[in-house]
């Protein structure tokens, strides 16, 4: 019974790590504003949440799997908008 709180205390936290991240897709995604966003940081992000990735599979936490899919995700959103912009305008 304990493990299930803990799980879901997880699934939270990730849930909402995810809700913070929905501001940053706005601006890449709805206001074709990706000026201030570091690529680089983007990726060490991207590597640090892949090593949590591997751990929560490691240490067979369904919550920290989840959440970090899904973060994972949204970040990969934001790289994709990113690049995708910067590309338009260096071909204008």
């Amino acid at each position: 019974m304990a493990d299930m709180w803990i799980e879901a205390i997880g699934l939270f936290a990730g849930i909402l790590g995810i809700i913070a991240w929905i501001p940053q897709i706005r601006e890449v995604w709805v206001k074709k504003r990706h000026e201030g966003i570091s690529l680089a940081t983007f990726s060490v992000v991207t590597i640090a949440l892949g090593l949590w990735l591997l751990y929560g599979v490691l240490i067979e936490s369904v919550s920290m799997i989840i959440a970090n899919i899904m973060t994972l995700s949204v970040i990969f959103a934001v790289i994709i908008g990113v690049v995708r912009l910067r590309k338009a305008e260096a071909n204008q």
